[in-house]
Formats: structure tokens, sequence, C-alpha cells
């Protein structure tokens, strides 16, 4: 099916029906309970799961197969938000031509810096993708300010020409982002029983762009290039003695990786018409980087549960703070409720990169191959007596009675 192997075809239904599902599985708790805090079915946030999980897809085809570990990957997804909201100042509100736009312009960005930065490799080539990405930053951030607006940001304004589009809206404000008329915004609420599904236009293109992105990789991972891709990280100099020249395919693996980068940076204007110099500061970067290790290097769908694990984190765990601690443990007498408040809050709220920074040890620590390997491990042990028991029971069946 779909031109796939068996478990790359079950891996691909299960990101499917995670996509599609997503308003009802990450809405786990009624809307008045206590436990509703720890719902994650917001348009706004579902959003940003699917489009990190397209960012670290593309930072997977790079560092997952090659090997090449990149720093500078934020630079890729600012140049997409910038483009997107260029077009959008320019042509019109309809999110197609930004799209395509952040992504070319992207690889075209990606082979600049690739040429460059891929004649060296290892600590080297990574010191490179991040210089090259601070300087972006810098750019955007003073030098380039007519381009970028600087530290403010690149946003929509009312003065924009717009020639496809209109540059006010009937009641003189500024036109939204749409799809041939639907506007990303836009959204439904389903009520069941004390349950709120928020049903999003803007979520499901996303989530439509991630399925397909997602594919993409499976097929660039099963493929000739892909093959190619992996011997390179296995032992490129041994590569080089057989006469075939890696630089080619890194070239092209780091411009696709980069144009992933890019599609993500569209879809972060697209939902929201704002680009800012802040989305190509190192810690973008390193942030995709902790999402593909946390997920799975070199896994398929790894770096889509890395993304969503630490977004999750940083848009939920953030919230918590001491009165929604302290209704937690509101039933304890005053002293004790105070002592358990006083303990966690340093792990939530401000301080929920530490919560962060603990679960990650313990995923590097025990599950190396991340999560994926920790699912591998928990289906292992499912599974892991029933064969034995069944071969016994046939063997015992098939011995003659004495």
């Amino acid at each position: 099916m779909f031109g796939l192997g068996k478990k790359d075809t079950t891996v691909f239904v299960v990101v499917i029906i995670l996509a599609l599902c997503a308003p009802f599985i990450l809405n786990p708790f009624p809307t008045g309970s206590s436990l509703a805090q720890f719902n994650a079915g917001y348009p706004d946030l579902m959003q940003r799961f699917v489009i990190f999980g397209i960012f670290a897809i593309g930072f997977n085809l790079l560092f997952g197969l090659t090997g090449y570990l990149s720093f500078g990957h934020a630079a890729f997804l600012g140049m997409g938000s910038y483009a997107a909201v260029w077009m959008f100042k320019l042509l019109s509100m309809n999110v197609i031509p930004a799209i395509l736009l952040s992504m070319i312009v992207a690889g075209l960005f990606a082979v600049v810096i690739g040429y460059v930065s891929l004649r060296r490799s290892g600590i080297y080539f990574s010191i490179l993708t991040l210089a090259f990405a601070q300087m972006s930053y810098n750019l955007a951030y003073s030098v380039l300010t007519p381009i970028t607006n600087g530290e403010t940001g690149l946003q929509i304004t009312l003065d924009d020409p717009r020639i496809l589009g209109s540059s006010a809206t009937a009641d003189g404000g500024i036109p939204v982002t749409n799809l041939f008329g639907l506007e990303m915004r836009n959204f439904t609420t389903l009520d069941i029983a004390g349950w709120s599904f928020n049903f999003s236009v803007g979520y499901y293109l996303c989530a439509a762009i991630m399925i397909i992105a997602f594919y993409v990789a499976i097929r660039i991972f099963r493929s000739p290039f892909g093959m190619m891709l992996r011997a390179i990280k296995s032992n490129q100099q041994r590569l080089y003695y057989t006469g075939l020249n890696a630089r080619p395919y890194t070239l092209a693996v780091f411009v696709i990786s980069g144009m992933y980068a890019g599609l993500a940076g569209g879809l972060m204007a697209s939902m929201d018409p704002l680009a800012g110099p802040e989305r190509m500061q190192w810690t973008a970067s390193g942030e995709v980087v902790l999402m593909t290790i946390l997920g799975g290097a070199g896994t398929l769908i790894g770096p889509v549960l890395g993304a969503g694990f630490i977004k999750y984190f940083e848009n939920i765990f953030s919230k918590i703070n001491d009165s929604v601690l302290h209704g937690w443990f509101a039933f304890l007498p005053d002293g004790l409720e105070n002592f358990i408040v006083t303990l966690v809050h340093p792990f939530v709220g401000k301080g929920w990169h530490l919560t962060l920074g603990l679960l990650f040890m313990l995923v590097v620590i025990f599950l190396p191959g991340g999560l994926v390997e920790g699912g591998q491990r928990i289906a292992r042990a499912l599974r892991r007596d029933k064969p034995e028991d069944n071969g016994a029971a046939r063997k015992a069946s098939q011995e003659p009675a004495e």
C-alpha cells in the first residue's frame, strides 16, 4: 500500500490516524475537571505539534541518515517565515503561494550554506552551520531592517499592496490568511457529554501537509538515495575509496532538509502572519536537535513524537503556577500543602525546562534510541512469552505418549 512495505505502511497509517484524530486524543479529560489543565487539543497548540513535527522530520533526514549534526537549521525556519510574510504583503493572503515560496527560498539559502559547510565534517560542520545561523539572526535583527523590520518583526499592514487580493476587509481591518476562502483561524467546537473538541481549518491544513511530508521522508529513507546516505554515515572514507563522491548526496539531503525547515517556517507564518529574528536563534536550532534525539534519531516516527513531547511540556507544564498547585493539593493540611507546593514549584511554570532536562537525561541514559526504543521494548515485553508458550504446547502435543 502507498508503495511502502508492511512495517512502513503500518507506521504511516498510525501517523495519519494520530494527525486526523488529534482533537479527540489530545482532550482526554472533561472540560470542567481539575485534570483539564493537561488537555492539549487547542488549535494553536495542535498546529505547533505538527509544524515542529515537519521541522524535526526534515532535520532527521540530515542528522539521522548522514550523521551530520547541524546547529543552524533555525536559519531556514526563519527564512521560510520571512518569505511567507512577504508573499502575504505583496501577492495575496492565500497560504499556498506563501508556503511554496518559503520552501523555494529556504532551499536556495540551503544551497549556499551547504556548499560551504559541507566542505567540513564532524564538529567543524556543526560550528559552521551555527555561525551561518547566528549571522543570519544578526542580519535580520539589525542590518536588514528594511526587509525584516528588525526587532519588531515583519507583519502585514493595511498599506500592503497585495496585487491579487484586497489590502483591507470591508470593515477596514487587516485580511486574514486563508486557503481559497477558508480562513485559517476558523474552527468548529463539538461538545459531547462534558468534553469539548475543536476542529480548526489551520490545523487540518498543517496536518495534511505533515502527512505528505512524512510520506516523502519514508520514500527517501527506503530509496537508493537513502541507502547512499546511510553509507555516508557508516563510513564516508571507505565510500571515497570505492570511487564515489559523497558531497553531491550530502548537499542534496542538506537542501531537502532545509526545504522542510522552510516549509515549517512558512506554515508558522500562515497560521500567524508574523516573522521575527528570534526564529533564527541558536536556541531554535538546539530545540529541533532535542526533538530528534528525544524521539529517536534515524527512525521514522521518532522526530514527530519528540516534537510533540517537547511542545507539550512547553505549553502545558509552563502554565502550571502556584495557584494551580494549591488547588491540586488543597485537600492536604495547610503545612503539608505548602511544603509539597514548594517542592513541586521549581519543576513547573517557569521551571519547566528543569523537568524537560531531567526527562531528557533519563531518556538518553536508559533509552539511547529515544522514545521509539521505549515503545519497542514495551512491545517486545508484551509478546515475549506468547511464541514460547505456543511452541512448547505444540511440541508437547506432537510427542508420543509413553
